[in-house]
């Protein structure tokens, strides 16, 4: 049964972004090194293990988490979630921590932004304003238009579209699948698609390094655990705002680990896109109030 501990989720949600930041360093760290397919397709298969065991030791069982009247959406979801994240580990590599987060932090407006023409969602006047706001403040990070703009700088915005995506599919198929349903098919679906094109890809690891994918796997498994737990201890309303201190963490990780600089323009821009989507969040916690 759901609680409402506000203080103890808000913990809960600061643990699992400093552990999901952590997650993206070491997945850095290994990308420099091996192939994003690769390293993504041992993660998922930890994580796939970690699903069924969750989904075995929820109300009833595996069988429950398998039933679905909706399998092609459940799959396309994983397939998606799983394209998203080798993406996003690409964004690491060309881009570092701290610009690839401060482009993806834009993915909550790219929600709200999304989600009438998805979901048939009402998105007011307000909502739209933070929007624009944050669609700004990524229009000063990436700096179309200037010398110094990347084609790389697109990775990050693409991952977040995907994200933005993935999560907007998560709230539809809620309509009729439970969060157990949903979290054993992302978990499943993605390893299955993950080993087909990953195996391909697979190359030797030295000890080190196999020590440092076993870490990924259990930092990722670790971060959607804490995160099932701020869930089950506090309204999602309450402690969503504080799942935008993982940019802070990925930051802090590329200053001090990674030597990554963090410029004005980044800071600026970024700081317009969490402004945005703190309101927007707030916006739609209010409108939720008043249903």
């Amino acid at each position: 049964m759901t609680q409402n501990n506000a203080p103890l989720g808000i913990a809960l949600m600061i643990a699992t972004t400093f552990v999901f930041a952590m997650q993206d360093g070491i997945s850095q760290h290994l990308a420099r090194e091996y192939n994003v397919m690769m390293i993504v397709m041992v993660r998922y298969w930890f994580f796939a293990a970690f699903v069924i065991v969750v989904a075995s030791r929820a109300t009833g069982g595996l069988r429950q988490a398998v039933r679905t009247d909706q399998p092609k959406l459940q799959i396309f979801r994983g397939v998606l979630l799983a394209a998203e994240i080798c993406i996003a580990i690409q964004g690491f590599v060309y881009l570092g921590l701290i610009e690839s987060h401060a482009v993806f932090a834009c993915y909550p407006l790219l929600i709200a932004a999304l989600s009438g023409p998805v979901l048939g969602e009402k998105v007011g006047w307000r909502r739209w304003a933070a929007i624009g706001v944050g669609f700004i403040g990524m229009l000063i990070i990436l700096q179309p238009g200037t010398g110094v703009f990347s084609p790389y700088a697109l990775i990050p915005l693409v991952s977040a579209l995907m994200f933005a995506l993935y999560g907007l599919l998560t709230r539809f198929v809620a309509r009729k699948d439970s969060a157990a349903t949903s979290f054993f098919w992302t978990g499943v679906s993605g390893a299955v698609a993950m080993t087909v094109v990953g195996i391909t890809f697979w190359e030797p690891m030295s000890g080190s390094d196999w020590l440092w994918m076993g870490l990924l796997c259990l930092t990722g498994a670790g971060g959607h655990f804490l995160l099932i737990k701020t869930y089950e201890v506090a309204e999602a309303s309450s402690v969503q705002p504080f799942a935008y201190l993982q940019l802070v963490w990925a930051s802090a990780l590329g200053l001090l680990v990674f030597a990554e600089q963090l410029r004005t323009n980044v800071v600026i821009g970024a700081s317009l896109i969490v402004a945005a989507g703190i309101f927007t969040l707030v916006r739609e916690r209010m409108a939720a109030r008043r249903v």
